[in-house]
């Protein structure tokens, strides 16, 4: 007789380990115990040397499909004489590694447990097991056990219990357990508060069916649902919301439906069907059901498939009716996540609310994901995918938190060569946003039980995550200049050794030369980048409002290269309007230089006269992405780049000059197609030039530019076929959702460096 201690680190608390452990070790007639540790599942074993050699084997081979195991170190120890194997209390140890799992939708077993109307659970709207169901959202604290979750307000019935303890069920130690019985409940409540009589999905259903909205409480928070496919639905959600173009995504009823409506390619599918269930920006059909005001001007549509019952519940009530679900608030605010702050803040928007029990501990948005060339291209890593943590290949001494940026927040926290990336917090413009960031940081810090004494944080001193960074007690603050962040976070996604070039294009970024960066070529690695080449400069009048004007960025581009300024001014805009910001850009009021990629997309799409105002972030861009994708092959327009001076300086004159031609010549489709052309020569020209230089062969894209598919793949193809190694995001968003990965590369590489 041998007895065994075995440590399992990974992805293991939440997704059935430890009955799988206990299965496993009553198979082969071992004694012993396993717990959670709240770093591990801890295992000590005894039986036979035979068949604990076969239980090492299996436990590392035959795992549950939510596990991932990271390591397994195993020891020997003294027989005690055990003669059962059980699973022990668990108890927090020395915490090394996060390992709450991420929200899981539904799965199969339980999903035809749904709709079996001889199974107990039959259409219960919460019904769970080891397999699916919230983790993250529900968590309140390590190690994942019920009473360190939101389920803790729920007393298991007998036959829950029951099962919970029979090794043999599914639901052995599902800590999400319930059934009508004793668990979450569903209520369908109209404005003020007053709980309506009936079943609660079927008023919910009636009210949609009817083309009224319907605020639904679901994972990590409230969406608004109505139906899809009336025009007259969507452009009420639209004006109620004051959401004018902004794409919203729809819920369709499994993947065959999604093949109807869109061209769905393999890596698609296995997206739309994954346990993390994103949402997937796919090419619709020609021909469609769903309303033309669902994503207008775009090419893409943001499809997902249902991941809680409640979902399955209400699509099949609705006779698998395509629905929308988009986010449960006003524009811009954070998403709702609590009974009443909904019943209030969505009033007016909301004709219903579907709501539930179950308190949301994480505000926790859904995941968005594109497939480009088979690969995953992040725009927004939440739902489904966060906390898992990334491999940090530098590693780190010291806890470190990276603060993230001011748009698309998510935070991070580095043990060891672990990186835990947050959930999508969302802009920090909005208080509740800034609440919930501060609150979540200290919940991350809790399940890690670490308290970061080195924190990195964006360079620009006016982003609210850098003053948090300066307000927090720590032993060590290291700022990081907004693109080298964005080029070490995908140094770090790839663990690259050595230094590359760095593409880094973007809207915007603090400079140290007081300008706003967001086209830059850098060159270096994780400890510091040097700045190879950039977009020319030019004015942007009205700082952050260009952005939301691109008309503004036509008119600086078309003064900078000599052209009629009229040119640039649409008939929308008032004459005094546009002699006010002739007048800061001469003046240089109020008109910071930029060398952004990002606003000279505006630019260009303004000039195109694809989009003159944008009503949301990146509009312009997408659409003008839009166009090109349709446009058919073109010559890149003229550019020159002066190589004189040190860094070298991209002339975006002559391809303002072009643009203009072609619109002249009434081309405007071509203007698209030629522009993203253009930017891929520019890209393999600088990059070559470098290379000669500086003997570098390895290239990076990054920066919110490169949500682009269309000109990434260009980009990508044209430096493949000059020899270079091409590198893009396949794990965090290119965005600025990835800077807190880069941050956290750069402090650990300044910090092992000793600066």
């Amino acid at each position: 007789m041998e007895r065994r201690a075995i440590d399992v680190r990974g992805t293991v608390q939440g997704v059935g380990f430890r009955p799988f452990v206990h299965a496993l070790a009553s198979r082969l007639g071992l004694a012993g115990f396993v717990r959670n540790t709240g770093s591990a599942v801890s295992i000590e074993v005894e039986g036979d040397r035979g068949a604990l050699d076969a239980f090492e084997r299996e436990l590392c081979a035959g795992p549950p499909p939510l596990a991932r195991i990271e390591s397994v170190t195993a020891s020997r120890l003294t027989p005690l004489g055990d003669r059962d194997f059980q699973i022990a209390v668990s108890r927090v140890a020395d915490v090394a590694a996060l390992s709450i799992p991420a929200d899981v939708a539904t799965c199969a077993a339980c999903l035809s447990e749904l709709f079996d109307p001889a199974n107990r659970r039959y259409r219960y709207p919460f019904i769970t097991c080891t397999n699916c169901g919230p983790r993250l959202t529900i968590v309140t604290g390590a190690p994942y056990d019920r009473p360190q979750t939101t389920m803790a307000d729920f007393d298991m019935c007998d036959a829950c219990r029951g099962e919970y303890t029979n090794p043999s069920d599914r639901r052995f130690h599902a800590e999400t357990i319930a059934c009508a019985a004793c668990g979450p409940r569903l209520r369908a409540v109209a404005a003020g508060g007053g709980t309506i009589a009936g079943d609660p999905l079927d008023v919910a259903a009636a009210v949609i069916s009817s083309g009224g909205i319907v605020a639904v409480k679901g994972l990590g928070g409230f969406h608004l649902a109505c139906d899809a496919t009336s025009d007259a639905a969507v452009a009420a959600l639209r004006a109620r919301k004051h959401r004018d173009d902004k794409p919203f995504a729809v819920m369709l009823r499994d993947l065959q439906a999604a093949r109807d409506l869109c061209t769905v390619s393999e890596r698609e599918s296995e997206l739309l069907s994954s346990a993390a269930r994103p949402i997937v920006l796919l090419h619709p059909r020609t021909k469609s059901v769903i309303a033309t005001s669902v994503a207008p001007g775009l090419d893409r549509l943001g499809v997902m498939l249902p991941y809680t019952p409640i979902h399955y519940l209400l699509v099949d009530l609705m006779r698998h009716r395509p629905l929308v679900m988009t986010s449960g608030n006003r524009s811009d605010e954070p998403i709702a996540t609590e009974n009443a702050d909904a019943l209030s803040r969505l009033e007016g928007i909301a004709d219903l609310w579907l709501v539930h029990d179950r308190t949301i501990h994480v505000r926790c948005d859904d995941s968005v994901v594109r497939d480009l060339d088979g690969e995953t291209l992040f725009i927004r890593r939440s739902r489904g995918y966060a906390p898992a943590p990334l491999s940090l290949s530098a590693g780190v001494e010291e806890a470190t938190l990276a603060v993230g940026g001011q748009l698309k927040n998510t935070f991070a926290i580095a043990r060891g060569h672990h990186a835990y990336l947050s959930h999508h917090i969302g802009d920090l413009d909005d208080l509740r946003a800034l609440d919930a960031y501060e609150r979540d940081v200290t919940l991350f810090e809790d399940l890690l039980s670490v308290r970061p004494q080195v924190v990195a944080y964006d360079a620009h001193p006016d982003y609210a995550s850098t003053r948090y960074a300066h307000q927090r007690t720590a032993g060590a603050r290291i700022g990081v200049q907004h693109h080298h962040a964005h080029v070490a976070s995908c140094i770090a996604e790839h663990g690259i050794e050595g230094p590359v070039i760095g593409l880094a294009w973007d809207g915007a970024g603090w400079g140290p030369d007081e300008c706003i960066w967001g086209g830059e070529f850098l060159v270096g690695d994780c400890r510091r980048v040097e700045r190879a080449a950039h977009f020319r400069y030019v004015p942007l009048p009205g700082g952050d409002v260009a952005a939301r004007e691109p008309w503004r960025m036509a008119l600086s581009h078309i003064l900078d290269a000599g052209g009629d300024p009229a040119e640039a001014v649409p008939p929308s805009v008032e004459a005094s309007a546009a002699s006010v910001v002739r007048q800061m850009i001469a003046r240089r009021k109020h008109a910071p230089l930029t060398s952004s990629v990002g606003r000279l997309f505006d630019a260009v799409a303004s000039l195109a006269d694809v989009r003159h105002i944008s009503t949301y972030e990146g509009q312009a861009a997408m659409q003008l992405e839009a166009v090109a994708a349709l446009a058919r092959s073109a010559a890149a327009y003229d550019f020159a780049v002066d190589d004189s001076t040190h860094p070298m300086t991209i002339d975006t004159r002559q391809l303002i000059d072009g643009v203009l031609v072609d619109r002249h010549e009434g081309r405007h489709r071509a203007i698209a197609g030629r522009f993203h052309v253009t930017l891929a020569a520019v890209a393999v020209d600088v990059c070559r030039r470098i290379r000669a230089t500086q003997g570098l062969s390895r290239v990076v894209l990054t920066g919110g530019v490169f949500f682009n598919s269309y000109l990434t793949a260009l980009v990508e193809r044209r430096l493949a076929c000059e020899g270079f190694a091409v590198y893009r995001h396949r794990r965090v968003p290119p965005g600025d959702g990835g800077l807190s990965l880069g941050q956290l590369a750069v402090a650990a590489a300044v910090m092992k460096e000793g600066r």
